[in-house]
């Protein structure tokens, strides 16, 4: 992997910095009174500047918002791998320009960032978003605009059905996998652990119906009983207040209740039932969008001063990439932190974009959605090391780029298939992987 010298690594420090400032101004300036208008949300962005000739990308990801704690941690990986572009050469002969915007986690703040991004900033490319519904948002003015859009964390199967028909013209790919996967994973774990009989509480978006009635389906195949299947519990991502959705969801003396939510919203979920008696005796089920080491302390203690949660389990996409040991060296030594949840498909994702344009030898959304599937799936040289691959694409070479997060072998409709851990809430009130699943 290609080492950032020392000004390089202190413009990093600078972007991260700066964004981390700009989400947590975000949280005052950019709120909006909704009076029956149209306004949209403010836009913050931070942008580090190189040649205007060059590439141009963007990122589109939470820096606050129900995802904030998942979206600050993983964030810091584009400014990384374009540093990382920058100081071997950059793409096409320039260095590479980032614009990163905040989307809220809320998809009018998205579709506002897009837009920017799309016709302002004119980016040919575009990192985000996490959550499926900003994605969803984002996704008509990326296509309009000709920008291409990879998610690290998308994980709706609304977005394959709609690629099916043709809705995104090329210009959609996720570095995570679907959620139809991480349903059969999770129904399978629940199953291996002999809990027959679940109920489901999800968020009301894009994610958490797409997750459940995936769900609904694969748990059933194993011979599962889904007690609240013809009366689901979805709750508005406005709610704060949850403590019929936690009577619903806990009712009918389920054995486990699975919670597809993020995670300001879950956890009002669970101590709202914990406070009703109704957590007692049922194992708790989690999905990527509760993961994080701050999701226990929210949920709360017993008067024992235990933690809620403790014992819950769950599943999150992860990484078992050919490049995954090398990002992670340099991960740890820019941050001084382990990776994050989903920081690898963050980085396969701007890497994905800017190989696209080095091999298309233009630096435009057009350019890098007729690539994007050729330099992910080869056939060419596999690399790891993102720099190793932009010099052979220069010298017309061909790639076949294995990622950190997976091989993300990107298929006509934008999915990549993925690996899973399996991670608890320990007594700690920490979260820790436990193992791994593949889906079959």
């Amino acid at each position: 992997m290609q080492k950032i010298p020392g000004a390089i690594t202190l413009t990093l420090a600078t972007v991260v910095t700066g964004f981390l400032i700009a989400a947590c101004d975000n949280t005052t300036r950019n709120s909006t009174a909704n009076n029956g208008g149209s306004a949209s949300p403010a836009v913050n962005t931070t942008a580090t500047t190189s040649d205007a000739k060059g590439l141009k990308i963007g990122s589109l990801l939470p820096a606050t918002g129900d995802l904030a704690s998942i979206g600050q941690q993983m964030s810091g990986a584009v400014p990384l791998l374009v540093d990382t572009v920058n100081a071997c050469g950059g793409v096409n002969g320039a260095p590479v320009t980032l614009v990163s915007v905040d989307d809220q986690t809320d998809p009018k703040a998205g579709a506002a960032g897009m837009t920017k991004l799309a016709t302002l900033d004119k980016v040919a490319g575009v990192v985000g978003s996490f959550a499926s519904s900003v994605s969803t948002a984002a996704l008509s003015i990326a296509t309009q605009n000709k920008v291409m859009l990879i998610s690290p964390g998308s994980t709706s199967p609304v977005f394959t059905e709609k690629a099916k028909k043709g809705d995104y013209k090329g210009f959609w790919a996720r570095t995570a996998p679907p959620d139809t996967y991480q349903a059969l994973a999770l129904a399978q774990l629940a199953h291996k652990k002999g809990l027959k009989r679940v109920s489901t509480v999800v968020i009301n978006n894009d994610y958490g119906v797409g997750f459940e009635k995936a769900f609904v389906q694969a748990f059933e195949k194993l011979g599962g009983t889904v007690v609240n299947k013809n009366h689901p519990v979805r709750y508005d991502p406005k709610a704060t207040t949850f403590e019929t959705e936690a009577a619903s969801g806990f009712g009918g003396k389920p054995n486990a209740v699975l919670l597809v939510a993020y995670e300001e919203t879950a956890s009002l979920l669970l101590k709202a039932a914990y406070q009703q008696g109704l957590t007692q005796g049922v194992q708790v089920l989690l999905t990527d969008g509760e993961k994080s080491d701050t999701f226990a302390d929210k949920v709360g203690k017993t008067p024992d001063g235990k933690y809620i949660v403790a014992g819950a389990i769950g599943t999150v996409p992860g990484s078992d990439g050919k490049g995954l040991e090398a990002f992670s060296k340099l991960w740890q030594s820019k941050t001084g932190s382990a990776l994050a949840p989903y920081t690898p498909h963050v980085w396969d994702a701007a890497a994905l974009l800017v190989l696209s344009a080095q091999a298309a030898k233009q630096n435009t959304g057009v350019g890098i959605a007729s690539k994007i599937r050729e330099v992910a799936n080869g056939p060419g040289t596999e690399v790891s090391d993102v720099c190793k691959g932009l010099k052979l694409l220069k010298n017309g070479k061909k790639i076949n780029y294995q990622g950190a997060s997976g091989n993300v072998d990107v298929d006509q409709n934008g999915d990549v298939i993925g690996v899973y851990d399996v991670w608890t809430v320990g007594e700690d009130g920490k979260t820790k992987t436990i193992d791994k699943v593949s889906p079959k």
